[in-house]
């Protein structure tokens, strides 16, 4: 599943990817999708899919998924580590405004912990989290079932965030974290503020 945003009118549109044989066939397109998460937006689109008969898919999960629903597996899916679509944008911004930065860089060599962004020479590191997966305070939906597996995986999270936040902080960095929900314009003013403030103060 694909999902595309039209930076003129800020509409989301909905496509349908996969391959047959190794071959990747031409994406359906679904409609558009204005729900506030890349979650919701997600299980829609695959709830369209499956109402117009694209899916061949057992009602229930197999017994090794970790996802207890529809919607849940639709999250997943759409989980990447890194080069996510909140990512470029963010990215693409700060480009055309002239800020250069490292993608998918450890400030730290001795601690494993990468940021999504980063600005060595200012000591800025940049991580884009997903609502769901962070526990976003005004996004995050709880699933209705495997609910301790998932309260302690999004919990798990949030404590390693604070670790890395503490570490980068002892280390001389500064800790940025943008929520995928974000305008990136906005979230973009905010960090060259941020870099312009720091560069002045060496």
């Amino acid at each position: 599943m694909e999902l595309k945003l039209l930076r003129r009118t800020r509409r989301i549109r909905a496509y349908l990817r996969w391959s047959d044989r190794g071959v990747t066939r031409k994406p359906i397109y679904l409609g558009e999708v204005d729900h506030d998460t890349r979650r919701a937006n997600l299980a829609e689109a695959w709830a369209r899919a499956a109402a117009r008969g694209l899916l061949v898919e057992a009602d229930e999960p197999p017994e090794s998924s970790w996802a207890g629903s529809r919607a849940v597996r639709a999250s997943m899916r759409g989980n990447r580590s890194r080069d996510t679509s909140p990512e470029k944008l963010l990215r693409k911004e700060l480009f055309e405004r002239g800020m250069r930065y490292r993608v998918s860089y450890r400030p730290l060599p001795s601690l494993r912990r990468t940021a999504d962004i980063a600005f060595p020479g200012a000591r800025v590191a940049v991580f884009v989290d997903g609502c769901f997966w962070h526990g976003c305070p005004e996004h995050c939906r709880w699933p209705a079932t495997n609910k301790e597996f998932w309260r302690k995986k999004i919990e798990g999270n949030q404590a390693r965030d604070s670790t890395t936040n503490h570490a980068l902080e002892e280390a001389g960095w500064v800790t940025v974290r943008v929520w995928e929900h974000e305008d990136p314009t906005e979230a973009a003013d905010r960090l060259i503020n941020l870099i312009a403030e720091r560069r002045a103060s060496r």
